[in-house]
């Protein structure tokens, strides 16, 4: 059963096509990456996936739900919750307080009692806080958990901003380029983290990566995009194996490879 469905999207400024006819489906525990060249439309799709545009043409359905017209707190409302390929963390607060602000939509109680602190409100924050635990635990986090996050190392902050999308509890994820400007041991241990998300969570993600290895290794299925089109989508073995997609994007040397 396919928890996403997108149907010919089309998205043009100004007369530049940034997408054109792209469809695909992402099936429930799946890890669906999308690569291709700069320029190829694949950031402009996850923000239509997320609400940030609005195609003029196409469907995007959601657990059955038309997400087009919805602005960006409503689709993150129904489960989506995305990373950034440029960290967006707050610097100066901690690892936990970042956390917490993905629980946002999980918090039921207004200005004043979150102010005082007194029943309804202590109850959710006692609540949300276990969860960010969670997720501390999970992504190994304990030993810089009070620390702001502008002092951590850069990996460390990619694993935060991760960390802050699973506090949203979401029931598909969008990685935008997660290992971007990673030594090897941080993509490693990115690559280890998002298995574990897959496997022990059961979270469907959608990856956009040019670390083409992580890329094969990880997913499921991927689909190549040039100039806004798709041009392949299949297993990687298949998508290697594709002279279309060899000569646009992966280079000769994955011809070897793949043969």
């Amino acid at each position: 059963m396919a928890v996403l469905s997108v149907d010919g999207i089309r998205l043009a400024f100004d007369g530049v096509v940034a997408v054109d006819g792209v469809s695909f489906e992402v099936g429930e525990s799946e890890l669906f990456a999308i690569i291709g060249p700069n320029g190829a439309g694949k950031t402009s799709i996850f923000n239509v996936l997320s609400g940030v545009y609005r195609p003029q043409q196409g469907s995007v359905e959601f657990n059955g739900e038309n997400l087009l017209g919805l602005r960006p707190h409503r689709i993150a409302s129904r489960g989506m919750s995305r990373t950034f390929q440029n960290i967006e963390l707050f610097s100066h607060l901690t690892v936990v307080d970042n956390l917490m602000l993905g629980r946002h939509n999980h918090m039921k109680y207004g200005a004043l009692s979150a102010f005082l602190l007194l029943g309804r409100a202590r109850d959710e924050e006692l609540k949300n806080r276990s969860a960010v635990e969670d997720v501390i635990d999970f992504l190994e986090l304990e030993q810089w958990r009070r620390f702001p996050v502008g002092l951590l190392p850069y990996g460390v902050q990619k694993r935060v901003e991760l960390g802050r999308a699973l506090a949203m509890e979401p029931r598909l994820l969008l990685l935008d380029e997660p290992v971007a400007g990673m030594n090897v041991e941080e993509t490693e241990d990115m690559a280890r983290y998002i298995l574990d998300v897959r496997e022990e969570l059961g979270i469907p993600m959608i990856m956009v990566e040019h670390d083409m290895g992580l890329v094969m290794d990880l997913a499921d299925r991927v689909m190549v995009m040039d100039f806004g089109r798709p041009i392949r989508t299949g297993t990687p073995a298949e998508v290697q194996a594709d002279p279309d997609v060899i000569r646009a994007y992966l280079g000769e040397q994955h011809r070897s490879v793949a043969s």
